[in-house]
């Protein structure tokens, strides 16, 4: 059965004028004008078909039925205030999910979250990884990290880092039975490839290589793999620079020659356009920048709009 409410601007203006028994003072509490305290409470008089007040010429009495309608129309909004204070409170802590790759989950976020825990202990933080794109509508999940075109329509996307590709290997394959002096003696090794972005083929042509069967070696569909695979010495794999930094600065892995190119894709933060001014939300957002702009292994960011994002064609990872 449908409800019959009155409109609750004039609920609000009753309930203050009620209660300091001046339009003036309700006006002030409100930021409205005396006029439309004046005019929001004659609406209400009119909808109930009886009046609520006795205008007085220096005093404002409430008649029996305002005396009457005035305790439950403030319980009622006493309770709708506390509900929207609750939902705020749990809007901005408790859990924070988390959606982004594996990849990017074991190689450079999960070393990284204890800071932001640290910051943020009120903050239960929950991860999600999945090679899938999220569906915020379906899915349980408040701020997700892409890699791609920034081409998820509907989404605010913020461009978070961009990198560089180059070949990487162990340690233990530059000084062995066939050092890596140059790009032409990857012809003896072993070419690990990560299908979804620049293949051998193109690096091999950026760096002037004749003769290299760039088609030949194992292929991996996560790139945590393919670098876990070049540091135990599996052969030498084309990394991309934000994921393997760490292992590089550890001494895991070690970047070969002096050639690089850009990546076609880059990291995007992702979440609906209003997600993005919920407190939680906001904090990992912004801490996901400060931790982007201190790497080095990171380009620069810029925010596409939900107009932007639906405008772009290149797939998704």
């Amino acid at each position: 059965m449908a409800r019959r409410l009155p409109p609750l601007n004039a609920l609000r203006a009753f309930e203050s004028a009620a209660r300091h028994l001046s339009f003036t003072k309700a006006a002030e509490e409100l930021h409205v004008t005396q006029a439309a305290v004046s005019h929001q409470i004659k609406g209400l008089e009119e909808w109930l078909g009886m009046p609520l007040f006795r205008r007085m010429n220096r005093a404002l009495i409430l008649t029996e039925t305002g005396q009457s309608y005035l305790p439950p129309v403030r319980d009622a909004l006493d309770t709708l205030s506390h509900a929207t204070e609750r939902l705020f409170r749990m809007d901005g802590s408790g859990a924070l999910t988390i959606s982004t790759m594996p990849s990017f989950a074991a190689k450079w976020l999960v070393m990284r979250l204890g800071r932001f825990q640290a910051r943020h202990p009120e903050l239960e933080v929950r991860l999600h990884t999945t090679p899938q794109l999220v569906d915020f509508t379906q899915q349980d999940v408040d701020i997700g990290i892409r890699f791609g075109a920034g081409n998820w329509p509907g989404l605010r996307c913020e461009r978070l880092m961009t990198e560089d590709i180059y070949p990487v290997c162990s340690p233990s394959l530059l000084n062995g039975p066939r050092p890596l002096c140059c790009p032409e003696d990857l012809r003896h090794h072993t070419l690990l490839h990560d299908d979804y972005f620049i293949t051998w083929g193109t690096w091999g042509e950026a760096a002037g290589i004749a003769g290299l069967d760039h088609a030949r070696g194992p292929r991996f569909d996560d790139s945590a793999l393919l670098l876990q695979v070049a540091a135990e010495g599996g052969g030498v794999a084309l990394a991309r620079g934000v994921l393997v930094a760490d292992d590089v600065a550890a001494g895991r892995l070690v970047r070969l020659f002096d050639i690089h190119l850009p990546g076609n894709y880059a990291y995007y933060v992702v979440a609906p356009p209003h997600y993005f001014s919920r407190p939680k939300v906001k904090a990992f957002r912004d801490w996901l920048f400060e931790e982007a702009a201190a790497d080095p292994a990171a380009g620069h960011s810029r925010t596409l709009s939900a107009a932007e994002s639906a405008t772009t064609s290149t797939p998704d990872a």
